[in-house]
Protein backbone atom coordinates (compact mmCIF):
# COMPACT_ATOMS: atom_id res chain seq x y z
CA UNK A 1 0.00 0.00 0.00
CA UNK A 2 1.12 3.15 -0.99
CA UNK A 3 0.04 7.20 -0.43
CA UNK A 4 0.05 6.99 -4.26
CA UNK A 5 -2.39 4.19 -4.84
CA UNK A 6 -4.54 4.42 -2.44
CA UNK A 7 -4.44 8.51 -1.47
CA UNK A 8 -4.34 9.54 -5.30
CA UNK A 9 -7.25 12.38 -4.52
CA UNK A 10 -5.79 13.15 -1.07
CA UNK A 11 -3.87 15.90 -1.61
CA UNK A 12 -4.89 18.38 1.18
CA UNK A 13 -4.65 15.53 3.48
CA UNK A 14 -1.30 14.81 2.79
CA UNK A 15 -0.32 18.64 2.60
CA UNK A 16 -1.67 18.67 6.04
CA UNK A 17 -0.16 15.79 7.31
CA UNK A 18 3.52 16.03 6.36
CA UNK A 19 3.09 19.35 7.83
CA UNK A 20 2.31 17.86 11.01
CA UNK A 21 5.34 15.37 10.99
CA UNK A 22 7.27 18.26 10.66
CA UNK A 23 5.95 20.14 13.44
CA UNK A 24 6.52 17.37 15.84
CA UNK A 25 10.39 17.58 14.34
CA UNK A 26 10.53 21.50 15.40
CA UNK A 27 8.98 20.58 18.99
CA UNK A 28 10.63 17.95 20.11
CA UNK A 29 14.10 19.56 18.80
CA UNK A 30 12.66 22.94 21.58
CA UNK A 31 11.99 20.28 23.96
CA UNK A 32 15.13 18.91 23.82
CA UNK A 33 16.48 22.05 23.75
CA UNK A 34 14.87 23.06 26.89
CA UNK A 35 16.04 20.39 28.58
CA UNK A 36 19.56 20.96 27.71
CA UNK A 37 19.09 24.06 29.43
CA UNK A 38 17.73 22.74 32.48
CA UNK A 39 21.22 20.47 32.51
CA UNK A 40 23.47 23.22 32.11
CA UNK A 41 21.62 25.45 35.04
CA UNK A 42 21.45 22.23 37.49
CA UNK A 43 25.53 21.91 36.59
CA UNK A 44 26.13 25.27 37.16
CA UNK A 45 24.36 25.11 40.83
CA UNK A 46 25.95 21.59 41.43
CA UNK A 47 29.27 23.58 40.40
CA UNK A 48 28.83 26.65 42.69
CA UNK A 49 27.80 23.92 45.64
CA UNK A 50 31.28 22.29 45.25
CA UNK A 51 32.94 25.26 45.19
CA UNK A 52 31.13 26.64 48.27
CA UNK A 53 32.26 23.73 50.48
CA UNK A 54 35.43 23.13 49.06
CA UNK A 55 37.61 23.67 51.90
CA UNK A 56 41.34 25.62 51.35
CA UNK A 57 44.10 26.67 53.61
CA UNK A 58 46.27 25.50 55.99
CA UNK A 59 43.86 25.00 58.72
CA UNK A 60 41.24 23.22 56.32
CA UNK A 61 44.05 21.15 55.15
CA UNK A 62 44.58 20.37 58.74
CA UNK A 63 41.40 18.80 59.55
CA UNK A 64 40.98 16.95 56.37
CA UNK A 65 43.52 14.61 58.20
CA UNK A 66 40.49 13.66 60.05
CA UNK A 67 38.35 10.88 57.86
CA UNK A 68 35.01 12.40 58.60
CA UNK A 69 36.43 15.55 57.36
CA UNK A 70 38.22 14.22 54.10
CA UNK A 71 35.09 12.27 53.50
CA UNK A 72 33.12 15.24 53.04
CA UNK A 73 35.71 16.76 50.53
CA UNK A 74 36.02 13.21 48.71
CA UNK A 75 32.02 13.80 48.70
CA UNK A 76 32.47 17.67 47.38
CA UNK A 77 34.76 16.87 44.53
CA UNK A 78 32.46 13.70 43.72
CA UNK A 79 30.17 16.18 43.30
CA UNK A 80 31.99 18.88 41.03
CA UNK A 81 32.90 15.84 38.63
CA UNK A 82 29.30 14.80 38.56
CA UNK A 83 28.09 18.33 37.79
CA UNK A 84 30.70 17.68 34.92
CA UNK A 85 28.75 14.93 33.63
CA UNK A 86 25.50 17.04 33.80
CA UNK A 87 27.33 19.09 31.37
CA UNK A 88 28.20 16.81 29.35
CA UNK A 89 24.59 15.47 28.79
CA UNK A 90 23.65 19.05 27.75
CA UNK A 91 26.25 19.47 25.21
CA UNK A 92 26.03 15.75 23.67
CA UNK A 93 21.89 16.41 23.16
CA UNK A 94 22.45 20.07 21.71
CA UNK A 95 25.32 18.99 19.09
CA UNK A 96 23.74 15.53 18.47
CA UNK A 97 19.86 15.93 18.40
CA UNK A 98 19.00 19.39 18.63
CA UNK A 99 21.66 20.93 15.43
CA UNK A 100 21.33 17.33 13.76
CA UNK A 101 17.64 17.54 13.76
CA UNK A 102 17.46 21.39 12.66
CA UNK A 103 19.50 20.79 10.08
CA UNK A 104 17.65 17.71 8.95
CA UNK A 105 14.44 19.46 9.01
CA UNK A 106 15.68 22.45 6.76
CA UNK A 107 16.26 20.30 4.36
CA UNK A 108 12.91 18.11 4.78
CA UNK A 109 11.14 21.34 4.52
CA UNK A 110 12.68 22.06 0.95
CA UNK A 111 12.04 18.86 -0.15
CA UNK A 112 8.30 18.50 0.70
CA UNK A 113 7.96 22.23 -0.43
CA UNK A 114 9.13 20.84 -3.89
CA UNK A 115 7.23 17.90 -4.15
CA UNK A 116 3.95 20.15 -3.12
CA UNK A 117 4.52 22.49 -5.78
CA UNK A 118 5.52 19.98 -8.74
CA UNK A 119 1.78 18.42 -7.37
CA UNK A 120 0.55 21.91 -7.87
CA UNK A 121 2.02 22.54 -10.94
CA UNK A 122 1.01 19.38 -12.72
CA UNK A 123 -2.55 20.27 -11.68
CA UNK A 124 -2.74 23.60 -12.94
CA UNK A 125 -1.52 22.07 -16.34
CA UNK A 126 -4.46 19.59 -16.17
CA UNK A 127 -7.00 22.75 -15.65
CA UNK A 128 -5.79 24.21 -18.24
CA UNK A 129 -6.33 21.69 -20.70
CA UNK A 130 -10.03 20.96 -19.55
CA UNK A 131 -10.12 24.65 -19.79
CA UNK A 132 -8.97 24.25 -23.78
CA UNK A 133 -10.72 21.12 -24.27
CA UNK A 134 -13.91 23.52 -22.85
CA UNK A 135 -13.66 25.92 -25.52
CA UNK A 136 -12.72 23.63 -28.14
CA UNK A 137 -16.53 21.77 -27.57
CA UNK A 138 -18.12 24.66 -26.89
CA UNK A 139 -17.16 26.22 -30.52
CA UNK A 140 -17.94 23.08 -32.21
CA UNK A 141 -21.35 23.37 -30.66
CA UNK A 142 -22.14 26.99 -31.79
CA UNK A 143 -20.39 26.18 -35.39
CA UNK A 144 -22.56 23.00 -35.49
CA UNK A 145 -25.48 24.85 -34.78
CA UNK A 146 -24.87 27.74 -37.24
CA UNK A 147 -23.81 25.15 -39.79
CA UNK A 148 -27.23 23.23 -39.02
CA UNK A 149 -29.26 26.53 -38.94
CA UNK A 150 -27.55 27.74 -42.67
CA UNK A 151 -28.57 24.35 -44.22
CA UNK A 152 -32.07 24.30 -43.03
CA UNK A 153 -31.98 27.97 -44.59
CA UNK A 154 -30.49 27.20 -48.08
CA UNK A 155 -33.05 24.09 -48.39
CA UNK A 156 -35.64 26.25 -47.40
CA UNK A 157 -34.71 29.19 -50.10
CA UNK A 158 -33.88 26.19 -52.43
CA UNK A 159 -37.38 24.73 -52.36
CA UNK A 160 -38.86 28.43 -52.94
CA UNK A 161 -39.91 28.69 -56.77
CA UNK A 162 -39.76 32.48 -56.51
CA UNK A 163 -36.17 32.58 -54.97
CA UNK A 164 -33.16 33.80 -57.51
CA UNK A 165 -30.55 31.16 -58.44
CA UNK A 166 -28.19 33.36 -57.67
CA UNK A 167 -29.62 33.94 -53.79
CA UNK A 168 -29.67 30.26 -54.01
CA UNK A 169 -26.76 29.58 -55.07
CA UNK A 170 -25.22 32.28 -52.28
CA UNK A 171 -27.04 30.60 -49.50
CA UNK A 172 -25.68 27.24 -50.18
CA UNK A 173 -22.32 28.27 -50.39
CA UNK A 174 -22.87 30.00 -47.09
CA UNK A 175 -24.13 26.72 -45.44
CA UNK A 176 -21.02 24.49 -47.24
CA UNK A 177 -19.18 26.90 -45.11
CA UNK A 178 -20.48 26.81 -42.00
CA UNK A 179 -20.47 23.02 -42.44
CA UNK A 180 -17.09 23.33 -43.30
CA UNK A 181 -16.49 25.28 -40.34
CA UNK A 182 -18.16 23.02 -37.97
CA UNK A 183 -16.30 20.03 -39.01
CA UNK A 184 -12.89 21.82 -38.22
CA UNK A 185 -13.84 22.33 -34.95
CA UNK A 186 -15.53 19.20 -34.65
CA UNK A 187 -11.64 17.77 -35.32
CA UNK A 188 -10.38 20.22 -32.78
CA UNK A 189 -12.53 18.82 -30.10
CA UNK A 190 -11.85 15.46 -30.73
CA UNK A 191 -8.04 15.68 -30.92
CA UNK A 192 -8.08 18.41 -27.30
CA UNK A 193 -10.47 15.73 -25.92
CA UNK A 194 -7.67 12.56 -26.80
CA UNK A 195 -4.69 15.02 -25.50
CA UNK A 196 -6.25 15.84 -22.43
CA UNK A 197 -7.88 12.45 -21.71
CA UNK A 198 -3.52 11.33 -22.27
CA UNK A 199 -2.69 14.14 -19.84
CA UNK A 200 -5.46 13.08 -17.11
CA UNK A 201 -4.35 9.49 -17.05
CA UNK A 202 -0.69 10.87 -16.86
CA UNK A 203 -1.56 12.75 -14.08
CA UNK A 204 -3.12 10.39 -12.00
CA UNK A 205 -1.41 7.48 -12.64
CA UNK A 206 1.79 8.70 -12.93
CA UNK A 207 2.67 11.88 -12.01
CA UNK A 208 0.88 12.34 -8.70
CA UNK A 209 1.21 8.64 -7.66
CA UNK A 210 5.37 9.56 -8.20
CA UNK A 211 4.71 12.47 -5.95
CA UNK A 212 2.67 11.46 -3.12
CA UNK A 213 4.77 8.07 -2.82
CA UNK A 214 7.82 10.52 -2.63
CA UNK A 215 6.30 12.14 0.32
CA UNK A 216 5.55 9.03 1.85
CA UNK A 217 9.32 8.00 1.07
CA UNK A 218 9.98 11.35 2.76
CA UNK A 219 7.70 11.00 5.75
CA UNK A 220 9.04 8.08 6.35
CA UNK A 221 12.39 8.70 6.20
CA UNK A 222 11.72 11.69 8.89
CA UNK A 223 9.66 9.47 11.22
CA UNK A 224 12.97 6.98 11.17
CA UNK A 225 15.48 10.47 11.65
CA UNK A 226 13.12 11.17 14.95
CA UNK A 227 13.07 7.87 15.93
CA UNK A 228 16.78 8.27 16.47
CA UNK A 229 16.36 11.14 18.04
CA UNK A 230 14.29 9.54 20.66
CA UNK A 231 16.77 7.28 21.33
CA UNK A 232 19.63 9.28 21.38
CA UNK A 233 17.50 10.93 23.85
CA UNK A 234 18.06 8.21 26.38
CA UNK A 235 21.63 6.90 24.68
CA UNK A 236 23.76 10.16 25.84
CA UNK A 237 22.45 9.95 29.78
CA UNK A 238 23.79 5.52 28.97
CA UNK A 239 26.80 7.10 27.77
CA UNK A 240 27.81 8.73 30.59
CA UNK A 241 26.17 6.34 33.21
CA UNK A 242 28.96 4.54 34.07
CA UNK A 243 30.74 7.47 34.93
CA UNK A 244 28.21 8.92 36.89
CA UNK A 245 27.73 5.73 39.11
CA UNK A 246 32.01 6.40 39.50
CA UNK A 247 31.11 9.31 41.10
CA UNK A 248 28.36 8.13 42.70
CA UNK A 249 30.25 5.02 43.84
CA UNK A 250 33.14 7.60 45.18
CA UNK A 251 30.35 9.10 47.46
CA UNK A 252 29.44 6.03 48.90
CA UNK A 253 33.44 5.06 49.42
CA UNK A 254 33.53 8.10 51.01
CA UNK A 255 31.00 6.93 53.38
CA UNK A 256 32.89 3.88 54.03
CA UNK A 257 36.10 5.39 54.62
CA UNK A 258 34.60 7.14 57.46
CA UNK A 259 36.12 6.19 60.47
CA UNK A 260 35.43 7.56 64.19
CA UNK A 261 37.86 5.63 66.02
CA UNK A 262 40.87 6.51 63.30
CA UNK A 263 40.40 10.04 63.91
CA UNK A 264 39.60 10.22 67.40
CA UNK A 265 43.54 7.99 67.60
CA UNK A 266 44.89 11.33 65.42
CA UNK A 267 43.03 14.11 67.15
CA UNK A 268 45.23 12.26 70.15
CA UNK A 269 48.33 11.99 68.16
CA UNK A 270 47.77 15.91 66.68
CA UNK A 271 47.27 17.29 70.57
CA UNK A 272 48.64 15.06 72.61
CA UNK A 273 50.66 17.62 75.11
CA UNK A 274 52.78 14.82 76.66
CA UNK A 275 52.43 16.60 80.50
CA UNK A 276 51.43 14.52 83.24
CA UNK A 277 48.84 15.52 85.13
CA UNK A 278 49.38 17.75 88.14
CA UNK A 279 50.02 16.33 91.53
CA UNK A 280 47.84 16.68 94.65
CA UNK A 281 48.00 19.55 96.60
CA UNK A 282 49.20 19.18 100.33
CA UNK A 283 47.57 20.28 102.76
CA UNK A 284 48.88 23.77 104.47
CA UNK A 285 47.86 24.14 108.22
CA UNK A 286 47.85 27.60 109.40
CA UNK A 287 46.78 26.81 112.61
CA UNK A 288 50.01 25.63 113.13
CA UNK A 289 51.48 28.48 112.39
CA UNK A 290 52.59 28.06 108.94
CA UNK A 291 53.78 31.10 107.75
CA UNK A 292 53.91 31.50 103.61
CA UNK A 293 56.98 33.83 102.12
CA UNK A 294 55.07 36.92 101.56
CA UNK A 295 54.86 40.14 103.04
CA UNK A 296 52.86 41.20 106.04
CA UNK A 297 49.63 41.88 104.25
CA UNK A 298 49.36 38.79 103.17
CA UNK A 299 49.98 37.16 106.60
CA UNK A 300 48.08 34.33 107.31
CA UNK A 301 45.56 34.47 104.11
CA UNK A 302 44.85 31.38 102.46
CA UNK A 303 46.60 30.55 99.06
CA UNK A 304 44.13 30.96 96.27
CA UNK A 305 44.75 27.85 93.99
CA UNK A 306 44.42 28.71 90.22
CA UNK A 307 41.76 26.93 87.82
CA UNK A 308 43.66 24.09 86.48
CA UNK A 309 41.12 23.17 84.34
CA UNK A 310 42.84 23.46 81.00
CA UNK A 311 39.74 24.37 79.01
CA UNK A 312 40.32 28.18 78.94
CA UNK A 313 39.34 30.09 76.49
CA UNK A 314 42.02 32.03 76.77
CA UNK A 315 45.16 31.48 74.22
CA UNK A 316 48.77 32.67 75.05
CA UNK A 317 51.40 32.03 72.34
CA UNK A 318 55.07 31.25 73.17
CA UNK A 319 57.80 33.26 70.93
CA UNK A 320 58.21 30.39 68.32
CA UNK A 321 61.55 28.70 68.88
CA UNK A 322 63.80 27.39 66.20
CA UNK A 323 63.91 23.92 68.70
CA UNK A 324 60.43 23.73 68.79
CA UNK A 325 60.81 24.27 72.82
CA UNK A 326 57.83 26.42 72.82
CA UNK A 327 55.35 23.47 72.29
CA UNK A 328 54.46 20.78 74.75
CA UNK A 329 56.90 17.80 74.57
CA UNK A 330 54.57 15.02 72.38
CA UNK A 331 54.20 18.05 70.02
CA UNK A 332 57.84 19.46 69.81
CA UNK A 333 58.91 15.80 69.05
CA UNK A 334 56.51 15.49 66.33
CA UNK A 335 57.22 18.80 64.55
CA UNK A 336 61.26 17.86 65.24
CA UNK A 337 61.04 14.58 63.37
CA UNK A 338 59.01 16.45 60.50
CA UNK A 339 61.87 19.04 60.07
CA UNK A 340 64.11 16.03 59.94
CA UNK A 341 62.28 14.49 57.38
CA UNK A 342 61.84 17.51 55.08
CA UNK A 343 66.13 17.92 55.61
CA UNK A 344 67.21 14.45 54.87
CA UNK A 345 64.70 14.37 51.64
CA UNK A 346 65.90 17.23 50.47
CA UNK A 347 69.52 16.65 51.75
CA UNK A 348 69.38 13.30 49.20
CA UNK A 349 67.83 16.05 46.24
CA UNK A 350 71.14 17.75 46.84
CA UNK A 351 73.49 14.71 46.38
CA UNK A 352 71.89 13.21 43.99
CA UNK A 353 72.48 16.57 42.17
CA UNK A 354 76.22 16.52 43.38
CA UNK A 355 76.72 13.36 42.43
CA UNK A 356 75.09 13.90 38.51
CA UNK A 357 77.43 16.78 38.51
CA UNK A 358 80.33 14.92 39.25
CA UNK A 359 79.68 12.38 36.89
CA UNK A 360 78.76 15.12 33.83
CA UNK A 361 82.35 16.68 34.62
CA UNK A 362 83.77 13.26 34.62
CA UNK A 363 82.15 13.08 30.88
CA UNK A 364 83.42 16.22 29.79
CA UNK A 365 86.96 15.93 30.98
CA UNK A 366 87.12 12.50 28.82
CA UNK A 367 85.23 13.97 25.93
CA UNK A 368 86.04 17.78 25.70
CA UNK A 369 84.41 18.72 22.77
CA UNK A 370 80.92 17.87 24.86
CA UNK A 371 81.43 20.96 27.08
CA UNK A 372 83.65 22.64 29.26
CA UNK A 373 83.98 20.89 32.84
CA UNK A 374 84.46 24.58 34.26
CA UNK A 375 81.27 25.64 33.74
CA UNK A 376 80.26 23.07 36.10
CA UNK A 377 82.61 24.75 38.90
CA UNK A 378 80.02 27.04 40.55
CA UNK A 379 76.65 24.40 40.04
CA UNK A 380 79.16 21.89 42.31
CA UNK A 381 80.50 24.72 44.83
CA UNK A 382 76.85 25.64 45.42
CA UNK A 383 75.28 21.99 45.64
CA UNK A 384 78.60 21.28 47.96
CA UNK A 385 77.99 24.43 50.00
CA UNK A 386 73.98 23.36 49.81
CA UNK A 387 74.86 19.74 51.34
CA UNK A 388 77.31 21.20 54.17
CA UNK A 389 74.69 23.26 55.23
CA UNK A 390 71.87 20.74 55.26
CA UNK A 391 74.07 18.25 56.55
CA UNK A 392 74.36 21.17 59.72
CA UNK A 393 70.60 21.47 60.11
CA UNK A 394 70.13 18.02 59.85
CA UNK A 395 72.79 17.34 62.74
CA UNK A 396 71.23 20.18 64.70
CA UNK A 397 67.77 18.86 64.72
CA UNK A 398 68.61 15.46 65.61
CA UNK A 399 70.24 15.99 68.37
CA UNK A 400 67.86 18.56 69.86
CA UNK A 401 65.16 15.27 68.77
CA UNK A 402 67.29 12.93 71.10
CA UNK A 403 67.28 16.29 74.03
CA UNK A 404 63.63 15.95 73.81
CA UNK A 405 63.30 12.07 74.35
CA UNK A 406 65.91 12.48 77.06
CA UNK A 407 64.23 15.38 78.43
CA UNK A 408 60.86 13.52 79.30
CA UNK A 409 61.41 12.18 82.26
CA UNK A 410 62.75 15.09 83.91
CA UNK A 411 60.49 17.41 82.54
CA UNK A 412 57.47 15.68 83.37
CA UNK A 413 58.92 15.21 87.05
CA UNK A 414 59.66 18.78 87.43
CA UNK A 415 56.65 19.84 86.27
CA UNK A 416 54.87 17.79 88.91
CA UNK A 417 56.94 19.21 91.52
CA UNK A 418 56.57 22.86 90.51
CA UNK A 419 53.03 23.07 90.09
CA UNK A 420 52.17 23.73 93.44
CA UNK A 421 55.01 26.15 93.95
CA UNK A 422 54.17 28.24 90.68
CA UNK A 423 50.45 28.34 91.63
CA UNK A 424 51.39 29.60 94.89
CA UNK A 425 53.89 32.63 94.16
CA UNK A 426 51.29 33.76 91.01
CA UNK A 427 47.71 32.51 91.46
CA UNK A 428 46.66 33.82 88.22
CA UNK A 429 49.13 31.97 85.85
CA UNK A 430 47.39 28.39 84.23
CA UNK A 431 50.18 26.23 83.55
CA UNK A 432 48.54 25.44 79.95
CA UNK A 433 48.60 29.05 78.80
CA UNK A 434 52.44 29.08 77.51
CA UNK A 435 51.03 27.01 75.01
CA UNK A 436 48.10 27.08 72.57
CA UNK A 437 45.14 24.90 74.03
CA UNK A 438 44.67 23.36 70.20
CA UNK A 439 48.65 22.68 69.45
CA UNK A 440 47.94 24.72 66.02
CA UNK A 441 50.92 24.05 64.27
CA UNK A 442 51.68 27.42 62.41
CA UNK A 443 52.61 28.84 65.43
CA UNK A 444 55.70 30.28 64.21
CA UNK A 445 55.75 34.04 64.01
CA UNK A 446 56.85 35.77 60.43
CA UNK A 447 60.17 37.92 60.72
CA UNK A 448 58.86 39.95 58.33
CA UNK A 449 57.09 41.12 55.00
CA UNK A 450 58.15 40.80 51.56
CA UNK A 451 56.80 41.80 47.61
CA UNK A 452 57.58 39.25 45.00
CA UNK A 453 59.36 41.10 42.05
CA UNK A 454 59.07 38.34 39.56
CA UNK A 455 56.57 35.09 39.00
CA UNK A 456 58.63 31.89 40.23
CA UNK A 457 57.28 28.56 39.73
CA UNK A 458 58.25 26.03 42.39
CA UNK A 459 59.20 22.67 40.93
CA UNK A 460 61.19 20.89 43.11
CA UNK A 461 60.37 19.75 46.33
CA UNK A 462 60.80 22.41 49.56
CA UNK A 463 59.88 24.82 47.08
CA UNK A 464 56.76 27.22 46.90
CA UNK A 465 55.25 29.18 43.74
CA UNK A 466 54.95 33.00 43.72
CA UNK A 467 53.55 35.61 41.16
CA UNK A 468 54.47 39.12 40.72
CA UNK A 469 53.14 41.96 43.63
CA UNK A 470 52.30 39.16 45.59
CA UNK A 471 52.29 39.53 49.23
CA UNK A 472 54.82 37.00 51.57
CA UNK A 473 55.68 36.70 55.08
CA UNK A 474 59.04 35.96 55.74
CA UNK A 475 59.52 33.08 57.94
CA UNK A 476 63.49 32.44 57.70
CA UNK A 477 65.88 34.85 56.15
CA UNK A 478 68.57 34.05 53.55
CA UNK A 479 71.58 31.95 55.37
CA UNK A 480 73.95 32.70 52.33
CA UNK A 481 72.64 30.13 49.78
CA UNK A 482 70.38 32.39 47.85
CA UNK A 483 67.40 31.02 49.16
CA UNK A 484 64.66 32.47 51.95
CA UNK A 485 61.64 30.51 53.67
CA UNK A 486 58.14 32.40 52.90
CA UNK A 487 54.39 31.68 54.02
CA UNK A 488 51.78 32.94 51.42
CA UNK A 489 48.29 34.37 51.95
CA UNK A 490 46.71 30.43 51.32
CA UNK A 491 49.21 28.89 53.47
CA UNK A 492 51.64 27.43 51.46
CA UNK A 493 54.64 27.50 52.77
CA UNK A 494 58.18 26.85 51.15
CA UNK A 495 61.63 28.04 49.85
CA UNK A 496 62.23 30.94 47.17
CA UNK A 497 65.14 32.69 45.67
CA UNK A 498 66.27 35.37 47.66
CA UNK A 499 66.20 38.05 44.97
CA UNK A 500 62.79 37.22 43.54
CA UNK A 501 61.26 39.49 46.17
CA UNK A 502 62.01 42.84 47.95
CA UNK A 503 61.18 43.86 51.59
Amino acid sequence: MDWGTDLWDQYDGIDKHTQSGLDLVDRYVKFVRERTEIEQNYAKQLRNLSKKYLKRGSKEEQECGFTNHQSFQDIVNELNDYAGQRELIAENMMTGICVELTKYLQDLKQERKTYLADAKKAQQNLEISFKQLENTKRRFAKEWGEAEKATQQAEKIENDTNAIKADVEKVKQHAHVKTHTAEECRNDYAAQLQTYNKQQNTFYYTEIPQLFNKLQDMDERRIRCLAEGYGQFAAVEKKVLPIITKCLDGISMAGRNTNGKQDSLRFIEQHKSGFERPAEVDFEDYSQGIKPASSDANLNQPKVRTKLWPFSHKKTKSPAAEDFSHLPPEQRKKRLQSKIDDITKELQKELDQSEALEKMRGVYERNPQMGDPASLEPQITQTSQNVGRLRGQLTKYESWLAEAFRGDDSTNTAVNNNQHCSMSADPSQNIYSEFDEDFDEDVETPIGKATALYTFQGSSEGTVSITEGEQLSVMERDKGDGWMRVLRANGDEGYIPSSYVKF
